[in-house]
């Protein structure tokens, strides 16, 4: 695990099923009101941190207590960049309800709902994959640094 925050693996779980509810609750209803919502609660986790998010709130007040402590932890960073991507397709979403292109609301919720149940049911979170796999293509800042350095020698 990286340096970082780390957090109990079955709170960003929890978070996901209430996720999948809600998004599927715009989906069934087209409520853009409601999408927006969500997406405050992707921009308070990703931007603000975790420990912010309500539904992280909502798992470590009422949920958490009741459960045996965590043997695992997690790197907060991957979850924050899934929360990011979560955020990018809600306000896709919303703009696209909110304009009157309910196709594009619906698609960009659709993928969101998609990703969230992907981490509820199965544990596989799409967007820290992503972020793992961001990690691993761009060149470190080391490497930046040095290549920066060798190309301005005479």
């Amino acid at each position: 695990m990286s340096a970082g925050p780390s957090v109990d693996p079955r709170g960003p779980r929890f978070a996901a099923w209430v996720t999948t509810v809600v998004l599927a609750a715009v989906l069934l209803t087209g409520s853009w009101p409601l999408l927006a919502a969500q997406a405050v609660v992707f921009a308070i986790g990703a931007f603000a941190g975790l420990r912010y998010a309500p539904y992280s709130l909502l798992y470590r007040h009422l949920v958490a207590p009741r459960l045996r402590p965590a043997g695992d932890r997690e790197a907060a960073a991957p979850l924050r960049f899934a929360q990011g991507m979560g955020f990018g397709f809600a306000v896709v979403g919303v703009l696209g309800y909110a304009a009157g292109a309910g196709w594009l609301g619906a698609a960009a919720t659709a993928l969101a709902l998609g990703a969230a149940f992907l981490n509820a049911a199965f544990g596989f979170c799409l967007g820290c994959e992503t972020y793992l796999l961001l990690r691993r293509l761009a060149p470190s800042s080391s490497t930046v640094l040095m290549t920066q350095k060798v190309s301005t020698l005479p």
